[in-house]
């Protein structure tokens, strides 16, 4: 398996696999609260069977290179992840993904592994739009897609139920030839 350093931290990004579900789980687990307050990953997985059946549902995806889930561990321990909930390469789209548990927050971890991600979906995929979709309340998630370079495109208002309780969801993205100008930069 490859694991790609995220600096000087220890931190790294590798593939989050099914036969993984059991530490990705305790991940869960010891941030449970943390990331459901506006990521339905806890919610999703609340066993061993659902965790993976959760991380198979992905495989599936890479397999068919329409999805990809990546952990980021330090110092040895799964602390979060970043994925790329859809992905269509006919049409160069791409939605990505993060979360943490909160020991792990706040210490731009996320950031450098979404850029790793992004830029293997632009570069190696010809990925041409990634979007990030955010809780206008998740101020930590918005601050990352702006970190990263990306553009608010607009409010869904009223669109997603999580827990019972309707919200609106934020769409920010960027675009391959402002990811390379960046880059560049």
């Amino acid at each position: 398996m490859f694991a790609i350093s995220l600096g000087d931290d220890g931190a790294e990004l590798r593939p989050l696999e099914p036969w993984q579900a059991e530490e990705y789980l305790a991940h869960l687990d010891r941030g449970r609260d943390y990331i459901s307050r506006y990521v339905p990953l806890a919610d999703v997985c609340h066993d061993l069977d659902s965790a993976r059946a959760f991380l198979q549902r992905y495989a599936e995806k890479a397999a068919t290179d329409t999805g990809r889930i990546y952990g980021i561990w330090t110092d040895g321990t799964l602390v979060g992840g970043v994925l790329f909930r859809t992905m269509d390469t006919g049409r160069g789209t791409a939605e990505a993904g993060c979360w943490l548990e909160p020991a792990a927050a706040g210490k731009g971890l996320v950031t450098r592994a979404a850029r790793v991600i992004i830029d293997w979906a632009v570069e190696e995929r010809g990925i041409h739009r990634v979007e990030w979709q955010v809780s206008p309340l998740n101020t930590a998630s918005i601050n990352v897609a702006k970190r990263l370079g990306m553009t608010r495109d607009g409010l869904l208002r009223g669109n997603d139920v999580h827990r019972g309780v309707r919200g609106d969801t934020e769409i920010w993205s960027v675009l391959a030839p402002e990811w390379r100008a960046a880059r560049a930069a």
